[in-house]
This record gives structure tokens, sequence and C-alpha cells, in this order.
């Protein structure tokens, strides 16, 4: 039918064919999910929800490591090398070291709820809106 044509210069940029208004032809559909119902990896990696949904993982989950690596790293240099001070009586027989020790625990515990919460407030929206591109039924 009638096709949009392509000026001169678009031509020497190499871009793909552009479609007019006054193209007759169904515009293509593109299709995240390839005949056998499987997802097509390659241009869902591509597509701006999921670039989106990767950078707001890694957002989260770069910084929440390096302080977690590094309150151990502590925890295991100061146990090594400062006995003195983790020897230090606190409460009756608990020492800093103890305290330093089940401190480890509460901080697992608050990056792992933390990491719940902001899943939810941060991911699970973006998720959700990248399911619905793709067409891809929860």
């Amino acid at each position: 039918m009638t096709k949009a044509i392509r000026s001169p210069g678009e031509a020497q940029q190499g871009y793909r064919e552009i479609r007019g208004f006054a193209s007759f032809d169904d515009p293509e559909t593109l299709s995240y999910v390839d005949s056998d119902g499987n997802p097509k990896f390659e241009l869902i990696r591509q597509t701006d929800e999921f670039r989106t949904l990767r950078r707001r993982l890694t957002t989260f989950v770069f910084p929440m490591t390096a302080l977690f690596l590094a309150s151990y790293l502590t925890f295991v240099l100061l146990s090594a090398y400062a006995k003195e001070l983790v020897s230090t009586k606190v409460i009756g027989v608990i020492n800093l070291g103890i305290l330093l020790g089940l401190g480890q625990f509460v901080t697992s515990i608050i990056i792992t709820l933390g990491y719940a919460r902001y899943a939810k407030r941060r991911l699970d929206p973006q998720r959700t809106l990248l399911a619905e591109k793709i067409g891809v039924e929860e």
C-alpha cells in the first residue's frame, strides 16, 4: 500500500524503515515471547523497563554488600589484632567482642528488612511494569 518515503538524510544515516502517517500496513508488533511461549531474553534486556529494574537493584545491592563486608571485616580484624579492645568488659562477663559478634546478626537482619522494604517500594512496581509490557501473566 502507501508507505512513507525516507528523506535522503535518513537513507544515508542507515535508519530502519520509518512508517509515516500515510501507511496503511499493519504496524509490526514486537513480541517478547517466541512461538513456544519462551521469553526472548535478548529483547527483554534491551527494554527501558528492564534497564531501570536492573539499575534499581544494583543501586541497593552493591552499597549494602560493601557495608556488610566492611562491618564483618572490621569485626574480624578487631578480633585478630585488637584483643585488648575486644576483651574490654562491658557488663559482667559480656565483653565488647561478644557485642560486636552479635552486631553481625543485627546488621544482617537490618539489611534484610531494608531490602524487603526497598523491593516492595521500588523493585516490585518496576517488575510489574516489565511483566505488563512483555505480556507475561503473573
